[in-house]
This record gives structure tokens, sequence and C-alpha cells, in this order.
């Protein structure tokens, strides 16, 4: 790269860019993009998965909030007819202006820890116009992603996003892969939104209230951490053991009492 285009990540928004080629390709090769699907790149940094989703004959748009990156991705990419470079912020950006058609939207992006879990959560908000998501993260979030009940990793971040999507966890990558080298491990994680959601809620927003009240106190019982909404009598009526901790339950169990809540709340 030259002098004119060098660039030093910035810890204000997170950034270790991805350089190892044999990391970039083993990527590249997960996401498998093909000519003319609908790609969206979350943080491109300098373009190393770019190059790549560009070849592939994709339509890529990114979204990029540094805008000292912005020249150096121009200088790269612009003349690509297949590329379109958004400045903004992916926490705010409104995905539906890509006009992409239902379940297209393929979803990449190396992720600054410090706006994984919301970005998420944006995403999943527009769960039915994406296809599927390929992100690099934190070992340790994706391990909480694809976590299942019984064990400290399952939370409100598992229980959430397995309602939505499936969840894969890849492969991990080393400190060494990045410039500057992270102090954590990363890994990457493929998640595919339900064509048919497998236990839908009444009130998927009932479900979020009942599974962050529940995991606030995540050492005491389900009746004591959810007695505000729901009474020991209710828990019991959703087939629920009200003497369970949070982590012990399924997700169908969660939704079983999310839809108690839904039904007392439409009694009232």
């Amino acid at each position: 790269m030259s002098e004119q285009y060098q660039h030093r990540a910035r810890k204000r928004f997170g950034q270790n860019f991805l350089h190892d080629a044999g990391v970039i390709d083993r990527i590249l090769r997960a996401i498998h993009a093909r000519p003319g699907e609908r790609m969206l790149e979350i943080g491109p940094g300098q373009g190393a998965l770019t190059a790549g989703l560009l070849g592939s004959g994709a339509e890529l748009d990114v979204v990029e909030l540094d805008k000292d990156l912005i020249p150096i991705l121009n200088h790269q990419f612009a003349g690509r007819d297949n590329f379109r470079l958004h400045q903004g912020d992916a926490l705010k950006f409104d995905f539906t202006s890509l006009g992409a058609s239902p379940h297209s939207l393929r979803v990449v992006g190396n992720l600054p820890y410090n706006i994984s879990t919301p970005l998420i959560f944006h995403l999943l908000d527009n769960a039915g116009l994406i296809r599927d998501m390929h992100f690099m993260l934190q070992k340790e979030v994706v391990e909480r992603l694809a976590a299942g009940p019984g064990g400290g990793d399952w939370g409100r971040l598992s229980i959430m996003v397995q309602y939505h999507c499936k969840v894969e966890h890849l492969f991990n990558v080393g400190p060494g892969a990045f410039n500057p080298p992270p102090k954590v491990d990363s890994a990457i994680v493929r998640l595919v939104p339900h064509e048919t959601l497998p236990h839908p809620a009444k009130d998927h927003r009932l479900l979020e209230r009942i599974v962050r009240e529940a995991f606030n106190q995540r050492r005491k019982t389900l009746r004591n951490t959810l007695k505000a909404l729901l009474s020991s009598e209710a828990i019991e009526a959703a087939n629920v053991d009200g003497s369970l901790r949070p982590e012990q339950l399924d997700l169908a169990a969660f939704v079983r009492l999310a839809d108690k809540l839904a039904e007392q709340n439409g009694a009232e």
C-alpha cells in the first residue's frame, strides 16, 4: 500500500486488520460467494476480504465508519461496477435501503468486538432480508452464540440469536492473523436465519424481556428472578420448574414462559 494510503488501526473503532492470506482464503471459502449474489460487508477495513468478495462476481455493498479508510477503499475498488461504498455507522444503517429481496442478503464482517452484540441484534431485526451471516468475532462471543443449555455460556445472546438463527462455530483464528494482534482469540461463526422459527413466540419482545429478567441474576431460581412478571403458579402452568436456574432451561421453555406472560397480559 503506498504511503499516501497508509492507515494505522484505531483503538476507538476497535480496529484489528486481517492480513493472514491463509485465513482470508479460508474465510472466503466458507462464505463461498457466487456471481450476482447480494453481499453486504460491514467494516471492510483495508479491504482484506473485499477483494475476494468482489472477485467472486457478487454485488457488494460495504459499510465503513472510519472516514480515513474511505479513500483507501475507493482507491482499490471504486473502479469495480459491483462495488458500492457507504460511509456510516452499521448500528444505524437502514438495511432495507439496499433494496435486496427477502432472504437474499448475505452479510459478512470482521466485527469490532465493542459493537458485535448490538450489531447482531440490529441485523436480527432485519432477519427477513438475510440469507446468512458470516462474522469474525471474539472466540468467547462465538462460544456464547453456539452454546447449549446447562453451561455458563448459555444466556441472553445464545437464546435470542438461536431463536432467529441456526448457529455454526466454523473455526478459530489466532491473534497473529491481525495487525495489530488483539489480546484475544477470534473465531468465525455462520448464522442462518430460520425460514420457519422452530419455537415461535406469541410476542418476541416479551421473550426478550423474560430472558433479560431471568439472566439479570443468573444464580437465582426462576421463581425469584421472574417474580415481577410471573407468579410461581404461572411458571408451573407453563410446564417449567420454578426451582431451576435460568441456564438450565432450553429455548422452548423460555418461549413457553413468554407465551404465558402474553396470555396474562391479554387477560388483564
